[in-house]
């Protein structure tokens, strides 16, 4: 579907400015999670010669091997704002396949804390990507990746959910007790339900509708954390990464050979 990143004067030389990053410093695969100590993490737990490629604002980066595959990692910080950034700017040193690996939030009822999600295309609830494109156009996931996803999950023996998410720029928004208009914000929920979506979070739109825009894959993989939005209870800790960085990598490891 996408033949790599647009070039000529768009990719540069020097390090980029938000992520610090130089072309050649980071391989074309790269895992996106929001939490730069998650980044870490997931560099010094999953990848073998794992090294830091750099630290500057909420963009941490690492790269290493996976199963003998090249691949980096580079958190975006929270939101579709700070996620934008990361990606042009990867885009710009030469990365040609994103994964989002994150957490969400339950719509659907059926989910519970630890599931993982992958998104087939988002709810555009966020002002990021209408700077990109009107809002007509639709946010949508590289089908390859979603299909890498959920070959892996099945491989592995993960459970998921498969369906279009919903990206917000407001996390408290959840909680229609915090908004100005309870009553609207519960309708919308719900509105949401029906229309079975099936998880929220805070950046996948803006990164598929940026993906397209400049011709690269994205695709999203969150691990549900907390109860659905119409439960009390809506965190449960932190939840656990592991199966979700290894449904993400597995799937990167794929895409390698598309």
């Amino acid at each position: 579907m996408h033949g790599g990143p647009l070039v000529g004067d768009w990719v540069t030389r020097e390090p980029e400015y938000h992520i610090a990053i130089a072309p050649g410093e980071i391989p074309p695969l790269v895992l996106l999670p929001g939490d730069p100590d998650r980044a870490r993490l997931i560099a010094e737990g999953f990848f073998k010669d794992s090294q830091e490629i750099a630290r500057h604002r909420e963009y941490w980066s690492y790269r290493g091997k996976y199963e003998g595959v090249s691949v980096g990692v580079c958190s975006t910080g929270i939101g579709c704002p700070s996620a934008a950034i990361a990606l042009e700017e990867l885009i710009k040193v030469g990365c040609t396949t994103f994964i989002r690996v994150g957490t969400a939030g339950a719509i659907e009822p059926s989910l519970k804390a630890g599931d993982l999600v992958i998104f087939t295309g988002a709810v555009r609830d966020e002002g990021t990507s209408r700077q990109y494109a009107p809002i007509e156009f639709p946010a949508v996931a590289d089908p390859g990746i979603v299909r890498a996803l959920a070959d892996s999950a099945k491989a592995r023996g993960v459970k998921y959910r498969m369906g279009i998410g919903h990206t917000k720029d407001a996390f408290y928004s959840e909680f229609p007790e915090m908004v100005t208009d309870p009553e609207r914000m519960r309708n919308y929920w719900q509105t949401l339900r029906r229309a079975n979506v099936i998880a929220t979070e805070m950046e996948s739109a803006a990164l598929f509708v940026l993906g397209q825009v400049r011709q690269v894959r994205v695709g999203t993989a969150c691990v549900i954390v907390g109860e659905s939005i119409d439960k009390e209870a809506k965190i449960v800790g932190k939840p656990k990464i592991d199966n979700l960085t290894l449904v993400a990598l597995d799937a990167l490891k794929k895409m390698a050979n598309r």
